[in-house]
């Protein structure tokens, strides 16, 4: 599996070979610390969440990345909304945010993606190790952290660490092994998806772009891909999933068919595998630093992909953790600081996610959505959002709270609507709690 003898010492041991993993693993090891990823798959592997945001090009600048990334990307320059109460869709261009330097993106798979952030991690010096799963990990008082792993030929590894990283993604390793994950329960949903080929696309410059369906159960994404694949998810309440009597992929395409405007889209698709179903999207660690110990990304939350912002959030959540751990371990007078610094930039950046997530099937915001006012620069502010634009100090956060207002104005005009809406979430939740109560 390995070079490396049982029991080696590190600096730095990293749980994960994702973007989280492999942007912090990347970054420490560029700053002279001895640093292992450990990743239980080999690149290239599968994964979810192909759309990317126009705020992570300055990070792959950062990391040397970006033109490798630009090669396999099929261009992104906005967002499209359809809603089943509205006849024409409405796009988000990012090149009207409010810093408009970023003005687009990419649609990547994640396979390859993936796998070119792990690579250059190892040129930047990290020592790589695919197939390994970490099987244990402890904290004695007084010594190293102690972790043991098995490589896929079965044979035992055990390293000390002055420092471990938990990029482990929806595995959240450390958050089970301590009792600090916890449910989201204002927004628990789950997921269908698969990969289509012959999805027909926006036209022109716009065949990038994601496109965001509503529904009646949740919402679809639907990410043209370079190769000319397409994928498609629908991400809905529990109670719907439960409702299933079908196989998967049946019970997707009978979803499908139920939206007219997606369901044109797909008229002369194909699937390119079954279909994947998964639950417990939306969970949240407790906290994400202790005694010699980060969580990155997904490790310590995820919430819904609706805004694509789950690989943005994890490249940031490194690059604010590699500073936190590169004072944990060479300047400890500074390290509470930067511990606190790097909760802090994480919890804000989630946060100003979540308003809006946590609000997406509420009628008030599809209105907003499908009706942008550019008074006050609120359009402007949420397509700064949208693109990821949280942690370089823009001005949008105003333009954020105008919005808002406008959101509680809006559900005040409209009494009825607002409290019906509110009733049938409280009931949704209230239904999931006792699905899982039953389970």
């Amino acid at each position: 599996m390995s070079t490396m003898e049982p029991d080696e010492r590190c600096d730095v041991f990293v749980l994960g070979g994702g973007p989280g993993g492999s942007t912090i693993g990347a970054l420490l090891a560029q700053r002279g610390w001895n640093v292992v990823i450990a990743e239980k798959e080999h690149h290239p592997r599968f994964h979810i969440g192909e759309s990317l945001l126009p705020l992570n090009l300055p990070l792959f600048e950062r990391l040397g990345v970006r033109a490798d990334i630009e090669r396999i990307g099929m261009p992104k320059y906005g967002a499209e909304f359809n809603s089943p109460l509205h006849a024409e869709p409405v796009t988000f261009d990012f090149g009207q945010a409010v810093d408009p330097t970023y003005p687009s993106s990419f649609e990547v798979r994640r396979s390859e993606f993936d796998e070119i952030l792990f690579r250059n991690a190892q040129r930047k010096g990290a020592h790589t190790f695919e197939g390994c799963r970490v099987t244990d990990v402890a904290f004695p008082a007084g010594a190293q952290v102690r972790v043991k792993a098995r490589g896929a030929d079965g044979g035992e590894r055990a390293w000390q660490a002055k420092f471990f990283v938990d990029a482990s993604g929806r595995d959240t390793f450390l958050a089970n092994r301590l009792g600090i994950k916890r449910r989201i329960r204002e927004h628990n949903s789950a997921a269908l998806y698969g990969h289509f080929t012959g999805a027909k696309r926006l036209p022109g410059k716009a065949a990038g772009n994601i496109s965001m369906f509503w529904f009646e159960h949740g919402w679809f994404w639907f990410i043209p891909l370079l190769d000319g694949t397409t994928s498609v998810g629908a991400v809905c309440w529990p109670y719907y999933m439960k409702s299933r009597k079908t196989d998967p992929t049946t019970f997707f395409l009978d979803t499908i068919a139920t939206v007219p405007k997606l369901a044109l889209r797909l008229r002369d698709a194909k699937l390119t595998h079954e279909v994947t179903a998964t639950g417990n999207y939306s969970y949240s660690a407790a906290h994400m630093y202790g005694d010699r110990y980060i969580l990155v990304g997904d490790a310590y939350t995820f919430i819904d992909p609706v805004f694509s912002s789950g690989v943005m959030l994890a490249m940031n959540s490194a690059f604010v953790g590699a500073d936190a751990v590169e004072a944990c371990l060479g300047d400890p007078a500074r390290a509470s600081a930067m511990l606190r610094r790097f909760d802090r930039t994480v919890r804000a950046g989630v946060r100003s996610f979540t308003w809006f997530i946590y609000r997406m099937t509420n009628p008030t915001i599809r209105q907003l959505f499908m009706a942008p006012s550019t008074a006050l620069g609120m359009q402007a502010g949420v397509l700064s959002l949208l693109a990821g634009d949280l942690f370089r100090g823009t001005p949008i956060r105003w333009r954020l709270r105008a919005f808002k207002v406008l959101y509680y104005l809006i559900n005040l005009r409209y009494p009825l609507r607002s409290i019906a809406g509110w009733r049938n979430r409280k009931r949704l939740l209230r239904e999931q709690t006792t699905g899982m109560t039953q389970s």
